[in-house]
């Protein structure tokens, strides 16, 4: 094999500056100028560059295309070897390389090699979502922070669906009260009108009461059924009726109260549920109304005949307003005596079915001759006011249990479901998984309902508060119930759970018996405003609402049902609920 000889070319030295020494040097030799320039590759320019300039790559070397032949023309933007030509420079007339342009076009003819774009700090989230090329290495990692920014993307949807809601909430509120409620009682144009209380004023209300000291207990109580709390949703029980029981009266009619009064025991009467209804009264939405009378130095609240006292509200501070007709099974009014007549047959029917009653003092006053006295316990209580004033309210117990080897009294009431479409949630769903966020939402919507019987419980100093949960068998049948599930609470950890607060709730109570107490003699009536957040006091006659009553008759469908289903005896307690003072049935 024959190898060419490989000639060693001269380099020539640059003793004054970098690179190849200019034609015009003097220093150098005609002979040696000629060899450089033999030497030097043609069509390579060479710029000028001074020390402190910095230099890239070469060549790039790695643009250079697989296919030759599907390689753009020579010349154009897309060519890779574009970025080698040069033949925008030209050699210099002398020994050196330049520009043809000059310098001041250097910066014009500059073409970048590396086009890759300069690294990313590695760290911080943003690096650890967008570094794609590493999905080799952690894709464990990039799957908890894909989850991690979902659940932060969720946190903030949510905060903006509350505040939207709120804010539909307070419009809605408003509009419900100001279009859809009347007055629970015909203001009449001479009534005179002497108070007008604002809520926001028993916002700031506080009072502080001693214990109260028990006067009397009457009537006889039954045993809880413990077996109620096992009921669930998937093994339910039917609501029965208890038509021949008799239940509870108002203040004036009630004996106790009578006696206690002219014993002088006190100077403020009234019963827990007119107590509760002052209470709780920042938190009404329906109208509703007390009759005060004033009689010597005592005062006396009581409720009227038809009074919207006597039923239970059904969906009072819900968003959804309920149908205006009172012929539909949905109202607010057919509602309420569906929820009372719901409520009186729960409180019979969770106890223990042997006959045996433990009896107290006294027997319920005011039962009509062939009547059962219901299972309930009236405890009249006295609480002090002032040094001169003292309050007695007659507080209701339901049930009685043996707790620890002690004896535990409680009240029972109901919650009712009748459509789920108006509530949101299914109670036959729910209940069993969910019974916190099913509360949350009967909280949402039956917030005063709640409230009362909570302040009811903490009157009558009860141990405990069982709330069942009925419904009914069909959406469209509101005669016939059946009972999902029963919970308990006590009632000073429960009254905390919906910030019911007792200081404030005997703060009211003082103010309107101050105010009540610098009234002269006479009858006045106590309005809750359908329209707006606030209280009327009107003095009325003294014959004011003795012979106004009328029974209503009942709706078609309650008559035309067969005697032999359980419509005929929903009439009679219907028909009882609508025209009996507190809830008789």
């Amino acid at each position: 094999m024959v190898f060419e000889a490989f000639e060693v070319v001269t380099v020539p030295f640059n003793t004054d500056g970098w690179g190849p020494p200019d034609a015009s040097d003097t220093s150098s030799s005609a002979s040696s100028t000629s060899v450089a320039a033999a030497n030097l590759l043609p069509n390579v320019p060479l710029g000028s560059f001074s020390r402190a300039e910095k230099l890239g790559r070469v060549a790039d070397w790695t643009r250079a295309l697989s296919n030759p032949s599907a390689r753009p023309p020579t010349g154009s933007k897309s060519d890779p070897s574009s970025i080698f030509d040069f033949s925008a420079f030209a050699v210099d007339e002398g020994f050196g390389l330049a520009n043809s342009s000059g310098n001041a076009d250097e910066d014009a003819a500059f073409r970048l090699v590396d086009g890759k774009p300069p690294p990313r700090p590695r760290f911080g989230p943003k690096w650890r979502f967008n570094n794609f090329h590493n999905r080799n290495q952690l894709p464990q990692r990039r799957d908890e922070e894909v989850e991690a920014k979902k659940r932060e993307a969720e946190k903030d949807r949510a905060r903006r669906d509350r505040l939207y809601n709120n804010n539909r909430n307070n419009l809605h509120h408003q509009r419900r009260e100001a279009a859809a409620f009347k007055s629970s009682v015909d203001i009449q144009p001479e009534w005179n009108m002497l108070e007008q209380i604002p809520f926001s004023s028993f916002s700031k209300l506080s009072f502080t009461v001693q214990e109260p000291e028990d006067l009397l207990l009457c009537g006889g109580l039954e045993s809880y059924d413990r077996s109620y709390d096992r009921i669930t949703p998937k093994a339910e029980r039917r609501l029965e009726r208890f038509k021949n029981r008799s239940f509870k009266v108002t203040t004036s009619d009630d004996d106790v109260i009578r006696r206690l009064a002219k014993e002088d025991k006190a100077t403020v009467f009234a019963t827990d549920a007119i107590l509760a209804a002052l209470m709780c009264a920042p938190r009404s939405v329906y109208s509703w109304d007390l009759v005060i009378q004033r009689v010597g130095n005592k005062l006396f609240f009581d409720k009227r005949d038809g009074s919207p006292l006597d039923l239970l509200s059904v969906h009072e501070t819900s968003q959804e307003p309920l149908p205006e007709g009172k012929d539909d099974i949905n109202s607010a009014h057919s509602l309420g005596l569906e929820a009372a007549f719901i409520n009186q047959n729960f409180a019979q029917q969770v106890l223990v079915k042997n006959g045996k009653r433990e009896a107290f003092d006294e027997p319920i006053p005011n039962v009509n001759e062939g009547e059962e006295n219901a299972s309930v316990a009236y405890r009249y209580r006295r609480w002090k006011l002032d040094d001169s004033m003292y309050l007695v309210a007659r507080c209701e117990l339901q049930s009685t249990v043996d707790l620890n080897n002690q004896k535990s009294f409680l009240t029972l009431n109901a919650l009712n479901e009748f459509d789920p479409k108006y509530s949101g949630v299914d109670w036959r769903q729910k209940l069993e998984t969910q019974r916190g966020a099913v509360l949350a939402n009967e909280l949402k919507n039956n917030g005063n309902k709640l409230a009362k019987w909570t302040a009811q419980a903490l009157l009558a100093n009860a141990d405990m508060m069982k709330i069942g949960f009925v419904s009914r068998v069909h959406p469209r049948d509101h005669f016939n119930h059946v009972i999902l599930s029963v919970l308990g609470y006590k009632p000073k950890d429960f009254a905390g759970q919906i910030n019911l607060n007792t200081l404030n709730m005997w703060g009211i109570v003082k103010s309107i018996v101050d105010l009540c107490m610098k009234l002269s003699e006479g009858k006045y009536v106590l309005v809750k405003d359908p329209s707006k957040p606030q209280v009327r006091i009107y003095e009325v006659p003294a014959d004011a609402f003795e012979n106004d009553y009328v029974e209503e008759p009942l709706p078609e469908d309650e008559q035309v049902q067969p005697p032999e289903e359980s419509s005929t005896e929903a009439e009679t307690n219907g028909a009882a609920e609508d025209k009996k003072p507190e809830g008789q049935a």
